[in-house]
């Protein structure tokens, strides 16, 4: 066994090593347990809890922790010694106890967590539930635990519940049109994904010097570096020696815990690299992309480099994203997204390759406020994104079947050419039967569908918890339409040819970064929700109540929680940038650019005096001084605008003002002070430039 297999997974407790410590009777109720989703027997859990703790002593662990994801984006943990004392009261003697009722339920503050409404300050308790479809893994000494988490009165205050309830749903829906249509041997479906990561590494020194990138991982100022992106010359470049010393260390961290990071390349801004884990069920994968971009800033650190997960961290270059890759297995093994040799006759694909087109068409909206963020409304339609119009690639082929399969006609193309390299030594080989297209938000891709919308510092929990429930709504429509049929196959195909009459206007196999397309999908009717302030007041829009409480996945108290939180949370962003935006203004630039005009002032005016003509100086001194007036200006402008959104009361009306008159402000104030910093001498501005950034590593 190689070193790499050796070392994969060695701090998971998955099944592997369930089955080798658990005895076998307890190991086979614990599986039989998380099959069927039932309540989990005591004795079973205390039998599973030592186990762990034994195995995780073993491996140098000492705490142990219930780590869950609140509505915060970003994981918590509490942490919990495995040392008790050896009798009540006895100070003096100490022993290693971790009981199954530790291990399936904890109890953190949930006060402080955001909820939306749901709870008020002073009701404080919260629970976390264990998750045994979630591996638990060791992390610097502590045994973590992934955990869902709940207020007192139930409220469900985390990303992982909705999300295994939507997996439950689309299982259960899925399973039924499959029975209905002869697959009677299938017992369950799978969601599967992989989250491919895009992110920036810059130096820390140069970080810690710009507070705009330590406060809100993104830089407010910054004039465009001489060169950029233009030559395409670090899209899948050489990598760097820190960057691949960066890699293997950050590699190593992630398969010991699990992850098949896979794949690491440049990506097309200097200083951006993009990594991809070989896709795994979805909860699983969920977990892991949370784990994956805390490495990634931690182990960054290590190396004196700081990982940056915003999604549009420096203008004028390409953001990041995370390509959401989603598809459905059975528990008999079969890809339901694998077209076949013959995609044309293959009933079950169509149907559901229908049912998926089906669901971005009627709950697009949905999946818009899915990624919707500040930083991703700056990433969207940027030449470099999807715009904010959800639209679906097929391809010319599965199109073709498609309008075929509408009008009644038979499908006459197909089958897979040779490409032809014209050079002996290089293999000839049979090329794809359809291109991809990287401008699509929701593309499909041989076998699979790949999400492009979500920004790169987003959890993938609320992406798939929508999607999942959107496609678990259309295939309960799907069976009931199946019901009953003598003939399932031609009713299946029926249903393919309405679906796709409905719902073609979803289709596009063009480019998505086109003006054109903008216009084009107007006419379709499709929405366009530039901003996110625009996209969240829809999330409690009747279909889309309708479609979380009748599957179970949120009660409508909790929908209307995670609307006031989306609310909250972009204006807090806004307002947290346009405070640090002023600051540097008026504290930074301001103050430089006095002092480099005073200095300036002074010795035109001793030129003046010896009777010496220094060119261009006395107008550039005019510009600048100007340039700094005006950024007072603009940065009074901001401040008082900052001063009206405090008074706001209503989260819609804060959100729109932020909206219309935030963001104008923070542009305005950024241009003018971009402009300063391009006729300033370098010696004179006051932070790291993007010449600096962008190349410093």
């Amino acid at each position: 066994m190689g070193k790499l297999v050796k070392d994969f997974a060695a701090m998971v407790f998955n099944d592997a090593v369930m089955r080798e410590k658990l005895p076998r009777d307890v190991y086979l109720s614990l599986k039989k347990t998380i099959r069927d989703g039932a309540d989990l027997d005591i004795n079973l859990a205390n039998a599973v809890a030592h186990a762990m703790k034994e195995w995780a002593i073993e491996k140098g662990a000492t705490h142990y922790t219930h780590w869950f994801q609140p509505l915060t984006g970003v994981t918590a943990e509490k942490h919990d010694s495995f040392l008790r004392p050896a009798k009540d009261g006895d100070g003096e003697s100490a022993i290693e106890q971790f009981s199954g009722k530790r291990l399936i339920k904890g109890e953190p503050d949930a006060s402080s967590f955001p909820s939306g409404g749901l709870r008020a300050t002073f009701e404080a308790r919260g629970y976390t539930a264990w998750d045994p479809t979630s591996y638990a893994f060791i992390k610097e000494k502590t045994l973590y635990i992934p955990t869902a988490f709940c207020s007192y009165g139930g409220e469900m205050l985390d990303k992982k519940t909705p999300l295994l309830r939507s997996l439950e749903a689309l299982s259960a829906q899925a399973t039924r049109v499959l029975r209905l249509l002869g697959m009677k041997d299938v017992g369950g479906v799978t969601v599967n994904v992989g989250a491919e990561q895009e992110y920036f590494l810059v130096d820390s020194s140069l970080v810690a010097r710009r507070e705009d990138l330590r406060f809100c991982g993104c830089t407010l100022f910054g004039a465009p570096a001489p060169k950029g992106q233009e030559l395409d010359d670090h899209y899948f470049g050489v990598i760097r020696p820190r960057v691949k010393e960066f890699t293997e260390d950050l590699n190593e961290e992630l398969w010991r815990l699990g992850v098949f990071s896979s794949t690491e390349h440049n990506e097309a801004a200097p200083s951006q690299h993009e990594l991809a884990p070989i896709y795994t069920v979805c909860n699983r994968a969920a977990d892991q992309n949370q784990l994956t971009m805390e490495l990634l800033k931690k182990v960054a650190d290590r190396h004196g480099l700081t990982c940056l997960l915003h999604e549009k961290p420096f203008r004028g270059v390409n953001g990041s994203g995370k390509h959401n890759n989603w598809s459905l297995f059975t528990d008999t093994g079969v890809n339901l997204f694998a077209p076949g040799d013959d995609p044309a006759s293959n009933t079950v694909f169509l149907l559901f390759l229908s049912a998926v087109l089906t669901a971005v068409d009627e709950y697009g909206d949905l999946l818009r406020i899915s990624v919707a963020s500040p930083g991703n409304d700056k990433r969207l339609g940027g030449e470099e994104a999807p715009p904010a119009i959800l639209s679906v690639y097929l391809g010319d082929e599965l199109t073709g079947i498609l309008d075929c399969v509408e009008s009644g006609k038979k499908y006459a193309g197909g089958g897979r050419t040779q490409m032809q390299t014209g050079v002996h030594v290089l293999p000839d080989f049979k090329k794809d039967t359809t291109d991809r297209n990287r401008t699509s938000p929701f593309a499909f891709t041989g076998n699979k569908f790949e999400f492009r919308m979500p920004g790169s510092a987003q959890s993938i929990s609320d992406v798939n918890t929508t999607l999942n429930a959107a496609v678990a709504a259309v295939l309960r429509r799907f069976g009931d339409k199946l019901e009953n049929k003598k003939e399932p196959e031609a009713a299946a195909r029926r249903i393919v040819r309405a679906a796709y009459s409905a719902h073609k206007r979803i289709v596009f196999n063009g480019n998505n970064y086109s003006a054109e397309w903008v216009k084009e999908a107007e006419k379709r009717g499709l929405p366009n929700y530039a901003s996110s302030a625009d996209a969240f007041p829809h999330f409690t829009a009747e279909k889309n109540l309708r479609l979380f409480v009748d599957q179970g996945i949120f009660s409508e108290a909790e929908i209307c929680s995670r609307r006031e939180i989306m609310l909250e949370n972009y204006v807090k962003v806004i307002s947290i940038e346009a405070s640090v935006m002023t600051d540097m203004a008026v504290t930074q630039i301001l103050p430089a650019l006095r002092a480099h005009l005073k200095e300036l002032f002074e010795t035109l005016k001793n030129a003046q005096t010896l009777d010496v003509r220094l060119p261009g100086t006395d107008a550039d001194a005019r510009r600048l001084a100007a340039l700094a007036e005006e950024i007072g200006a603009r940065a009074a402008e901001l401040e008082n605008g900052r001063a009206s959104l405090a008074r706001l009361q209503s989260p819609e009306g804060s959100a729109r003002f932020c909206r219309d008159g935030i963001l104008p402000a923070m542009a305005a104030l950024r241009d003018v002070c971009d402009r300063a910093e391009r006729l300033a001498p370098a010696a004179v501005w006051p932070m790291p430039t993007y010449k600096d950034l962008l190349f410093s590593v």
